[in-house]
């Protein structure tokens, strides 16, 4: 490997997470999602490390077949149903769950014939406004799809948590009162907790929770500094230092300009960029990992490299590790300063990086070592 830029994912943090998880469900059955490639870590590769899950979310049939074809025999969830008619026929035949957030996809179904009936989850729109029936639609859409010949006998319900990220926010509270309401007296399984109404909200859990971004190690609260449980972050993203440059006072770093040395300092330079994924946006005053000690970054990220404040350092070299995010620096931290959220940076690295298991691969959960 010419470029030593990689994506470091530990398997024991992924289980260890689960295991959070399950411990918060109380009892809930957990839907691990893993759409988006896995939350950028590898959907094959999580997906193993998350077996003790109840069940697989994903978005669509491009992530639910190579799931099964890997032998997953776990319920998968199509958390935005088909978008074709063709693909009732392949998402009955391997087996998948659907959501039905629309009548022209209840149309679908009641014209479907065939032995093989699917599982739908009705999707109940809350407030958040995306997708879904609206509460007064609700009753009349489940009979509907009691009466499809294309639908299984046991319907089952769900809806998705708009502001559950905010502990102080009272959307949550409203979101749960319409959906029992709009589901008062119909049968059938619930769902509405993500990964912030999992560990926030205890009133949400119903029979199902589905946790996703607490899977991978990263804090779903906006009030960050607010009590947690003890997440391990599942990616850790390195690279190493490829050259050091003392900088006079007064010099600048970096298009732009716009980082100007207070005084002559050494300025180290990184093989990773936003061509890899690494966030553009990412200002002076970043955090970052060298040898396992916080500096910053200085300067504009470039596409592929990025420049470090070396002061207060002693004995770096050319080749020394950097770490940009994971193991010693919560993704957090860098996603704040960088203006987003760790979903984003989590999914946009590119196949320029190299990605690898971390040694745990065999071993229970637990940290995975520096």
């Amino acid at each position: 490997m010419s470029r030593d830029t990689r994506a470091i994912i530990s398997p024991g943090a992924l289980r260890h997470n689960l295991q959070v998880a399950r411990h918060a469900a109380r009892g809930a059955r957990i839907m691990a999602v893993i759409k988006g490639n896995g939350y950028g870590h590898g959907l094959i590769r999580v997906a193993r490390a998350l077996s003790d899950a109840d069940a697989f979310g994903v978005t669509c049939l491009e992530e639910a077949v190579p799931l099964r074809e890997a032998g997953f025999v776990h319920p998968i969830l199509l958390l935005e149903g088909v978008f074709e008619e063709h693909e009732l026929e392949i998402a009955a035949r391997f087996r998948l769950d659907l959501v039905v957030h629309s009548d022209w996809q209840v149309a679908l179904l009641e014209a479907l014939g065939g032995p093989r009936p699917l599982s739908v989850w009705l999707k109940v729109d809350t407030g958040m406004h995306r997708l879904g029936f609206p509460p007064s639609a609700v009753r009349q859409t489940w009979q509907r799809l009691r009466d499809a010949r294309g639908v299984g006998p046991h319907i089952r319900f769900i809806t998705h948590l708009a502001c559950a990220d905010n502990r102080d926010d009272e959307m949550t509270d409203h979101q749960l009162a319409c959906f029992r309401g709009a589901l008062e007296g119909l049968p059938g399984e619930r769902s509405l907790a993500n990964s912030a109404g999992l560990l926030g909200w205890p009133p949400v859990l119903a029979d199902w929770v589905r946790p996703g971004i607490m899977l991978y190690g990263a804090n779903p609260f906006v009030d960050g500094h607010r009590p947690c449980p003890d997440l391990r972050p599942a990616m850790t993203l390195r690279s190493r230092l490829i050259a050091i440059n003392r900088v006079a006072a007064g010099e600048t770093v970096g298009y732009g300009a716009t980082f100007r040395c207070p005084e002559d300092m050494p300025v180290g330079v990184v093989a990773i960029g936003y061509g890899d994924g690494y966030p553009r946006h990412a200002d002076t005053g970043t955090p970052i990992l060298v040898n396992g000690i916080e500096t910053q970054v200085i300067g504009r990220v470039s596409m592929d490299m990025l420049t470090v404040d070396l002061r207060g350092l002693q004995g770096v070299q050319v080749g020394d590790p950097v770490t940009l995010w994971g193991d010693g620096l919560p993704i957090e931290r860098v996603a704040e300063k960088a203006g987003t959220i760790p979903y984003e940076l989590l999914c946009r690295l590119t196949r320029r990086v190299h990605f690898e298991d971390a040694r745990d691969s065999h071993h229970g959960p637990g940290p995975y070592p520096v």
